[in-house]
């Protein structure tokens, strides 16, 4: 799922309008409150009136809003959400390695790569970001298409933006869906995570509104169902990111025995996610990192700046980290879930 933030949209509108559009919601979901006590039916009502006033349809907000009731499980597993970590440890990444980037799933990306091999190369041409790259991403996110999620998209977002904990954001992610559906999606075909990741790729509904795109020029972005549209999406997203083109994303590195990396640590502290970004050395030029005794395993030009990530320390696989590396980090900040594309990608040319 992708973890970029979004500056939430403003709420205002009486709600009065709305009560007609939602249907009254199934006896015994106020067993379920939310944080500062508002009734759900009133609160989707607030919902429907704010999406009226945005321009969503008067059938898009009733269809979307009919029978909804709060969802205890959704609401379980937001709260079940871990905080922010206290020790400084980290889990060894090899085995994380392993388990995704395994043989079913390196053959799964050869197959989808050699079947849809024309309508891959046309959005790499289009958009600058490799086929390779696009299709791991697919892979990571939904076991390529096969396993999407399936929470009824317009509940979860309601359940999450009534119970209050995040509810600008969530409030704001439920009018972006139903902005969504006016374009003719079913609410049948709208569902994912419990979170509010949807289709192919695993956008949030904003991150749909602002970056889905038409990939087979049939003028529907179907991240659902349609592969050349979710390819394009996302490759419209790391292009969007900041891909740059001729870059690779990483490269293995061997590096002295006895080399200390941490005397490279960087000293900037990262506003977003700064256990990620901590394990990163300082941006070096391949050049400088050459000079220190560490050598790319594949060539790069010497003025490439780059940063040295040996995960599970002195002794195991170390990589030189490109730009584009922080760009899959926008999909999803972990390094584990990074280099494990990045890793994937790499086998499926291989």
């Amino acid at each position: 799922m992708i973890t970029r933030t979004f500056q939430p949209a403003a709420l205002g509108i009486a709600l009065i309008a709305a009560f007609a559009l939602v249907a009254p919601a199934p006896p015994g979901h106020a067993q379920v409150e939310a944080g500062d006590g508002i009734d759900f039916d009133t609160y989707v009502a607030q919902l429907a009136a704010r999406a009226r006033a945005e321009g969503v349809s008067a059938a898009t907000v009733r269809r979307m809003t009919t029978g909804l009731s709060p969802d205890p499980r959704v609401i379980r597993l937001d709260r079940g959400q871990p905080g922010s970590p206290t020790r400084r440890g980290y889990p060894a990444l090899a085995p994380y390695i392993a388990k995704h980037v395994n043989s079913v799933r390196v053959n799964g990306g050869r197959r989808v790569f050699r079947e849809n091999r024309a309508t891959l190369r046309r959005v790499e041409n289009d958009y600058g970001v490799p086929a390779e790259i696009i299709v791991a991403i697919f892979g990571h996110e939904t076991s390529y298409g096969r396993i999407t999620g399936g929470f009824d998209l317009a509940r979860s977002l309601a359940t999450l933006a009534w119970e209050g904990r995040r509810r600008e954001l969530f409030a704001d992610e439920f009018i972006a869906l139903l902005k969504v559906a006016d374009r003719g999606f079913a609410r049948e075909e709208m569902t994912g995570s419990w979170a509010g990741a949807m289709g192919y790729p695993q956008f949030l509904p904003s991150v749909y509104q602002r970056l889905a795109v038409d990939g087979d020029g049939d003028g529907r972005a179907n991240i659902f169902g349609n592969r050349a549209d979710t390819f394009a999406s996302i490759a419209n997203y790391f292009r969007d990111a900041g891909w740059r083109i001729g870059q690779p994303w990483g490269v293995r590195a061997n590096v002295p025995d006895g080399f200390d990396v941490s005397a490279y640590r960087s000293e900037l502290e990262a506003p977003v996610c700064p256990r990620v970004h901590e394990r990163h050395s300082r941006w070096l030029r391949i050049d400088e990192w050459r000079e220190l005794g560490v050598v790319p395993q594949r060539p790069l030009p010497g003025d490439t700046l780059v940063s040295l990530f040996q995960p599970d320390g002195p002794g195991t696989p170390a990589w030189l980290l490109t730009g584009n590396y922080r760009v899959i980090l926008e999909y999803n900040c972990s390094n584990y879930y990074a280099m494990s594309v990045g890793l994937l990608a790499d086998e499926i040319v291989n």
